[in-house]
């Protein structure tokens, strides 16, 4: 097992490098980051759902040390992890007029030697956080915040895990990226069933598979697999419970960038193919936008707004992406971006569009709330895979 123990609250910072990025709610009500001042980092939380957004700085009584993770909650505080000494220390901080109110959680303490603690994405509901230990031969997910008495192991996962992808509204199927065997493969952890792992994604034997970024409401998945061309990995996209194979759209395919998708647009129940995906695509001459739709066989390029907070961004279900920026003028921005939609005559017939999403019933003791458990993409055919 993974070696972590919980420890007693406290106040600590750690020495790594900084992660000035921004993280988002799945909601898109709030953010958060680490905000630079001089050579000084601190919290700050952005609120974004007001007609203008708006910036609160949460000092503590010292500047943050590098390495410190930042996360916004549902209920507009900031989860903070500080490392110091092999243990890492949560705390809720929130405004208390001109100070910063700071509620200690506990710890979580790793002192297997290169054991790895990050905290994996907001979870959909807001209300809860995780964090992902990941020892020399297993991983352990561990909530950290929303629990009844502090960080608690939820999972252990055998393997080196990476990334950390929500499949389901609930918060409760974690996708993981594992490495074993010399291979990458993403399993699916069942936090409601005491962290069941299942397989999910396994195009071939021989590739290695990762997951992405995943749409609870339609489905859809962004995928990196080598399995196309073995030994370069491609992007490709998927439905979960589908039975068509993955396809690697040659539009995607950058041979002097690295395309990253980060953000889906929801609510497109029945049209996985005509969801919104926005890429940061970085170049020789730096960073910008790009816009795809798996119904469309090209990639709309756009200027990403001075500032931008790179990697960071969220689409509203009409088809507006939200990017969040910060400048010195403008300390707390957010470019809105209204993508246009599919072209006519690029949605694909009927013989070519993806099965709706497939779940299979939950066995889950009680039966009452009913959650969908995924369809595992496995051994998906490589014939007609890559699409122009």
């Amino acid at each position: 097992m993974t070696a972590c123990a919980i420890e007693p609250a406290a106040e600590h910072e750690d020495g790594d490098a900084p992660r000035p990025e921004c993280t988002i709610t799945a909601d898109g009500s709030y953010a958060a980051r680490l905000a630079p001042a001089g050579d000084c980092w601190f919290p700050e939380r952005w609120t974004l759902d007001g007609p203008e957004p708006y910036a609160v700085p949460l000092p503590a009584h010292q500047p943050e040390e590098p390495g410190t993770e930042v996360q916004p909650m549902g209920d507009g505080r900031v989860l903070i992890r500080r490392r110091t000494d092999g243990r890492h220390f949560f705390s809720l901080l929130y405004p208390t007029g001109p100070g910063t109110g700071e509620l200690p959680l506990g710890a979580v303490q790793c002192p297997e030697e290169g054991t790895r603690l990050r905290l994996l994405p907001p979870t959909p509901g807001g209300d809860e956080a995780y964090a992902l230990a990941v020892g020399r031969r297993s991983s352990a997910v561990w909530l950290v915040a929303g629990g009844a008495f502090g960080p608690e192991q939820v999972a252990e996962v055998p393997g080196r895990c990476s990334v950390g992808v929500w499949l389901d509204r609930g918060g409760r199927m974690l996708a993981l990226d594992r490495e074993s065997g010399g291979r990458t493969k993403t399993v699916v952890v069942d936090l409601g069933r005491g962290g069941e792992v299942s397989p999910l994604l396994q195009i071939a034997d021989d590739s290695d598979d990762r997951l992405l970024l995943a749409d609870p409401d339609s489905g859809l998945l962004l995928i990196r697999s080598d399995a196309p061309s073995p030994g370069q990995e491609r992007l490709g996209w998927g439905v979960l419970g589908s039975t068509l194979p993955v396809r690697f759209p040659e539009c995607l395919r950058m041979p002097e960038c690295a395309v990253t998708p980060f953000a889906i647009q929801p609510g497109q129940v029945l049209t996985p193919e005509s969801c919104g995906v926005a890429l940061r695509i970085d170049g020789p001459v730096g960073s910008w936008v790009g816009v795809w739709r798996p119904a469309e066989r090209q990639v709309r390029h756009l200027a990403a707004p001075e500032g931008w907070l790179a990697g960071a961004g969220l689409w509203t279900r009409d088809g507006v992406l939200q990017l969040p920026y910060a400048t010195r003028e403008v300390r707390c921005g957010v470019a809105r971006v209204e993508a246009p939609p599919a072209e006519a005559g690029q949605v694909p017939g009927p013989e070519a569009r993806p099965d709706p999403p497939a779940c299979e019933p939950s066995e889950t003791d009680p039966p009452d709330p009913v959650v969908s458990r995924p369809v595992p993409l496995q051994q998906a055919p490589l014939g007609n895979l890559v699409t122009k």
